[in-house]
Order: C-alpha cells, then sequence, then structure tokens
C-alpha cells in the first residue's frame, strides 16, 4: 500500500488543527470519554485511550482537560448521552467519504450531514456502500530532514509492520502504515530511537482513490472541511487524490 489517508495528508498540509485548535481540543476531549466510558480509565489497558490521550498531547492539551475528560467517562457525567455513528457517502466528482460522529441527538447531526451531502452535489448513502472501499491501518509519520528511502529502509528491517504493512518515502519524510495492533509498539520503537515522529494514528486507509484535477478540487476541499467543521464530526476519511500542485495551486 503506497501513501496513506488523503484527507488526513490534506489537513495536515493545509494545517487545519492548529487553526481551529479549540475545537480539535472538543473532538479529542469527546473521543477520551468515549474510550474511557467503554474500556475504563487506565490507558496502559484500554489501547484506545492510550490512542485518545496520545492525540491530545499532540495538539497541546492541557492535562487538566485530560484527566476530566477521563472521569467524565469512568464517572458516567455528561459523557453518558454520547453515541457514535459512522456515516458514509460520495461527495463531489464521486469522492467516497466516511465520517464519524459523536453525538447527544443523532437526528441534528445526520440532517447536518445530509445537507452538505446535497449541497455539494453528492449523496449520503447506506452502510457498507462506500465502506468497502477503506481499511483500518496504523499510520506512523516520521520526520524526513535528510532521511533518504536507504534509511526508510533500514527502518523497515528493524520494525515489524507485518505482512501487510508499507513503508514509503512521501515529501520528505517516512511514512509506516501497519496493522492497528501493531501500532503501538511500532510507535515506541520509532520513538525510542530518536525519530520526530510527526503523525501517529490508526486510520481509514483508502484501497482505492478518486484523482482529482485543479477544477475539481476546490469543490471537494470545501465539502471535506464543511463536514469536518460540524461539532458533532470527531474524524473524515476521504479516498480523493489530490497532486501536491493542485493542492498548492488551490490552497
Amino acid at each position: 500500500m503506497s501513501g496513506h489517508s488523503k484527507w488526513a495528508g490534506i489537513k495536515h498540509k493545509k494545517a487545519l488543527v492548529d487553526a481551529k485548535r479549540g475545537q480539535m481540543f472538543t473532538k479529542v476531549a469527546r473521543e477520551i470519554t468515549i474510550a474511557a466510558r467503554n474500556g475504563g480509565g487506565d490507558p496502559n489497558a484500554n489501547f484506545r485511550l492510550r490512542l485518545a490521550v496520545q492525540k491530545a498531547r499532540e495538539v497541546n492539551m492541557p492535562a487538566d482537560n485530560i484527566e476530566r475528560a477521563i472521569q467524565r467517562g469512568t464517572g458516567g457525567k455528561d459523557g453518558a448521552n454520547l453515541e457514535e455513528h459512522r456515516y458514509e457517502g460520495f461527495g463531489p466528482h464521486g469522492v467516497a467519504v466516511l465520517i464519524d460522529v459523536m453525538t447527544d441527538n443523532r437526528n441534528r447531526t445526520v440532517a447536518q450531514i445530509r445537507s452538505l451531502f446535497t449541497k455539494a452535489g453528492g449523496s449520503l448513502g447506506e452502510t457498507n456502500s462506500v465502506a468497502w472501499m477503506f481499511q483500518q491501518s496504523g499510520i506512523i509519520r516520521v520526520a524526513g530532514d535528510g532521511i533518504a528511502e536507504e534509511r526508510a529502509l533500514e527502518l523497515l528491517d528493524e520494525i515489524n509492520v507485518g505482512e501487510d504493512g508499507d513503508i514509503t518515502v512521501e515529501d520528505g519524510a517516512v511514512v509506516i502504515t501497519l496493522d492497528p495492533q501493531q501500532w503501538d509498539d511500532a510507535r515506541k520503537q520509532v520513538e525510542e530511537k530518536k525519530f520526530l515522529v510527526e503523525e501517529a494514528e490508526v486510520t481509514m486507509v483508502p484501497t482505492t482513490t478518486v484523482p482529482i484535477d485543479e477544477k475539481q478540487a476546490p469543490a471537494v476541499l470545501k465539502f471535506l472541511e464543511a463536514l469536518d467543521d460540524l461539532d458533532d464530526v470527531q474524524q473524515v476519511y476521504a479516498n480523493a487524490e489530490i497532486p501536491d500542485d493542485v493542492l498548492e495551486s488551490v490552497s
């Protein structure tokens, strides 16, 4: 598998996380609360919570906020009414999209999502209408200052990425794609080697992509950003393949 979550890469390049940090805090806190509610408040024994806490630290969420989010989950307060749902469909120009949400009002959330699909000329689909085009994978992106392909191959030899794992050099960075169950151990190995980890997450990776040209890109990006801006939306995954030069021209 070459590359990884295309929309995740687009968001990284457009620096949307930094621009919307307050909103990101809210979304990460919800993930922590749900993870703690479902699997307990000990990150060492709860992989999903450990992943959520890691994400919180990456966006510089204060430790007190993290602890309060865990307490909401284990204490059953505030987080008790949150429900998780996944929606899927086709956006503009045939782009397949998955949307993970956490909401205390499903009717409100689905109405907002359906409205955005309709305005963009897309359609909200049934369960598994596009999910089959994605697979869950662990992603580790290592800062590539001076790292050549030879070093990437060394990393591959040193880290067990499994039969379906892969390692590539993208924009000068080393991107490791591997089974989610191996993600945590691999991340620790990379950090122990003193590499700078730019991105580490378990995400949905498209197995097929839709090429998007310069004329199509603005509509696709506007649609994906609008979904991402909804308060109840936690993650947006898309299989849009937008070349770097096209992305730079429309950014």
